[in-house]
Parts: C-alpha cells; structure tokens; sequence
C-alpha cells in the first residue's frame, strides 16, 4: 500500500513540473537519406568545343595509323599545340601545301575526317622540268591514304605548278597550312606567287599558317635561306605583300640550343643528319631546328589579291 501511494505520489509531481514548462526531452531528428551511389550530387558541366577537340587530337596522335618514326618526333614538332595555336576546328576545309611523306597528312586527315575536308596540295609530277622522285613520291602518298581509308576518309590531293600555282576556287578553303616550305620557295624565287594564291584560295577570314626555320637575328635573306634559314620579318613580309595580316606568332617551336651556322645547314640536324654519324650524338643533342610559327588572317571584305601584269605600261 505504501509502495502504491509513493508511485501515485511522484506522478503527480512529474505532471505538475510539466504544467509549469519544464522542457521535455526533444525526439531524434530522422536520419538523411543518403544519395544513390549510382547518381552524382550535381550533373557533370558539358564538355566546350575545345575541350572536345583537344580531346580528339589526343586521339588522333595516338592512332595506330601514324608511322611510329613519326610519332616519336611529336616532342620536336608540337602538332596538338601548334595546330590549336592556328585555330583549326573540325569542320574546316583545310589545303596542306606539299605534305610530302605526309608527317603532318597523318594527323589532319584523321581531324578532319568526319566534319571537315582535307587537300594535300603536291607538285605537279607531268609539270615541266619535274623529277621522278616527284611522281613516287605523289604515288605513295595517295598509296598511304587509300591504304588507311577508314582513318584518313575522303582525303583528296590537287596538283599545282610553282610557276601559276592554284589551290583551287578563289575563297574556298577555311585554312591553309605550310611546314618547312618557305626557304625552298625563297631560294627557287617563288615565294611571292605562292603566298599570293594562298591568298585567293582562302575565303575572307581564312587562315594561313606558316612553320619554317628561323635564321638568326640580323642575318640576310639571301644567304640564310641557302643554309635552309629564313629572318622571321622576310617571312612576315611575303604574306603581308600578298594581303595578309598578321594576327599572332608563337614559340611552340623555338629551339635557343640551335647555332644556326653548320655548314650543311638546317639538313645538319635531325632528322636528316646530313653529315651521318660525325658528331650524330651532338647535333642528336641539340634536337631539329629553332622555328618561327607564324599565324595571318585573310582580312574580311577585302578584294582577291591580283598580281601585276608584267607586261603593262606604267
């Protein structure tokens, strides 16, 4: 009886310090619920442009398409960061002016395969005055491309001469690239034709680029280009002459370990080490040459540059 009556009694006091406002005991929060492992807190950015293209040069370079000899000069010739520096994008018309064994035939075509247009521009070997290595060495690069259709897909070749050279119809190419050609023509005396039909055969906009072996500062024209070497502001003049302008330059291709002064000239150095194995390791050592890589636009609304008729009065 007595246990009852203090159970009643202790109660009725916990009701009364209820009454009063005496806190309770607050309930568990519930637990969160956690996030499917299968799904991300926030969706993924989308990829830009650019990402997506730098994306497919990596694997473009990575193809198994591309001559290993050829790949394992990528750390001399910088394609992926030479060519971003040009601004080509996927979908352009591209002319590579004589490609030759097609080094560089190996990474645009592949680029450009499925929104783009690829056109190795080659000596015409039924010209007058060219050599037979000129027709073998057309024939086995339209052998390349066949060969390897499913990389290289609707890559074409044209033929141009060097006395009249023509790309094709005025304002139809979106871009027109040149490796290691300028000192050839300079030497030949056609530089300035070939620059003038860059000109018309790209549209208003379009971009020449232009890679070639840099001379030292200060030296001549004329004796620099015979060592395979040309002043960077030659270069630079050939184009604007021709109506071009200049819109960037970059040191993707620099080389300061490059003398520029071998008697044999640029060919000294890899790859071709004309001199064989005297002093291989040391001119393996430098590495290939110093090189200017020079970016001009055709300006927009401007007219089709035409070149003097020599046989005018004036």
């Amino acid at each position: 009886m007595n246990k009852l009556m203090l159970t009643l009694a202790l109660t009725l006091i916990l009701s009364a310090c209820q009454q009063q406002g005496a806190p309770m005991a607050a309930a568990p929060a519930p637990a969160a619920k956690p996030a499917p492992l299968d799904q991300p807190a926030q969706p993924p950015a989308p990829k830009t442009a650019d990402q997506l293209a730098a994306e497919k040069y990596d694997s473009v370079l990575a193809g198994d398409w591309r001559d290993a000899k050829n790949k394992a000069r990528d750390g001399y010739r910088h394609p992926k960061e030479m060519l971003q520096f040009f601004g080509l994008k996927p979908d352009m018309t591209v002319i590579e002016i004589t490609p030759a064994g097609g080094w560089f035939t190996e990474v645009l075509a592949p680029f450009l395969r499925d929104g783009g247009k690829y056109i190795g521009a080659v000596y015409d070997e039924k010209a007058e005055g060219a050599s037979k290595s000129t027709e073998s060495s057309n024939l086995k690069l339209e052998e390349k491309l066949k060969a390897r259709q499913d990389a290289y897909g609707p890559a074409t070749l044209t033929r141009f001469t060097t006395k009249v050279p023509t790309f094709g119809a005025d304002n139809s190419a979106d871009m027109v690239l040149t490796f290691r050609n300028v000192h050839n023509w300079s030497e030949g005396g056609t530089a300035p034709q070939m620059f003038q039909a860059f000109f018309k055969v790209l549209k208003p906009g379009g971009i020449l680029g232009v890679e070639d072996h840099r001379a030292a500062a200060g030296a001549a024209a004329d004796a620099s280009m015979k060592l395979g070497y040309l002043p960077e502001d030659y270069v630079i003049k050939l184009a604007t002459d021709a109506g071009f302008k200049l819109v960037g330059k970059s040191e993707i291709n620099a080389n300061p370990k490059d003398t520029k002064d071998y008697a044999k000239g640029v060919w000294t150095l890899p790859p071709v080490l004309t001199l064989g194995e005297v002093d291989k390791d040391k001119y393996l050592a430098i590495g290939e040459s110093d090189r200017m890589t020079l970016k001009f636009v055709k300006p927009q609304g401007d007219t089709i540059f035409h070149s003097p008729d020599p046989t005018e009065k004036k």
